[in-house]
């Protein structure tokens, strides 16, 4: 995975909820292997398409989405409250937003944001996309997020995540 992409989206992870909901994320190593092994109850899902495509997945629990919707309203934003899914689907939306005008050189659109509710649930991503998945930490509790995209116009100058200082 280029970091022209994963950079973008550490930094827009870190400044959105930062800004949005006064919570201060703490990334831990991106790792390329593996399935998200955590427990996932909501997923915020935004696709990119253009000279780079593909994913990018905020995954929660319930609790943790329930504490970080709540940070981002101002006011108590359980499960069941009818602003639930639009709250995290604003952040991942503000989250792909932000990374998408760091992307460099790349002419990028992105989707409206998808949010998926369900106890353990799994998003399929493509297979033939490499996966980079990005432990968060906040005072809230843990996340994931999970990005599966390519650069699709060729480049001249590739790097790898690797090159991700974490």
């Amino acid at each position: 995975m280029d970091v022209r992409l994963i950079n973008p989206i550490i930094s827009s992870i870190c400044n959105t909820l930062e800004t949005m909901c006064a919570t201060k994320v703490t990334i831990g190593k991106p790792r390329l292997i593996g399935t998200n092994d955590g427990s996932t109850d909501v997923s915020g899902v935004i696709e990119f398409s253009g000279d780079a495509a593909g994913s990018l997945v905020l995954h929660f629990t319930f609790d943790v989405a329930s504490a970080i919707a709540s940070k981002f309203a101002g006011c108590e934003i359980t499960t069941e409250h009818e602003d639930f899914s639009d709250a995290i689907g604003e952040l991942a939306n503000m989250v792909a937003g932000a990374a998408k005008s760091q992307f460099e050189g790349l002419n990028v659109s992105k989707s409206l944001p998808n949010v998926v509710v369900g106890k353990d649930h799994n998003v399929s991503c493509s297979k033939g996309e490499k996966r980079v998945f990005i432990p968060c930490d906040t005072d809230s509790g843990s996340f994931l997020v999970e990005v599966g995209m390519e650069i699709l116009r060729a480049s001249e100058s590739k790097q790898t995540v690797g090159a991700v200082g974490a």
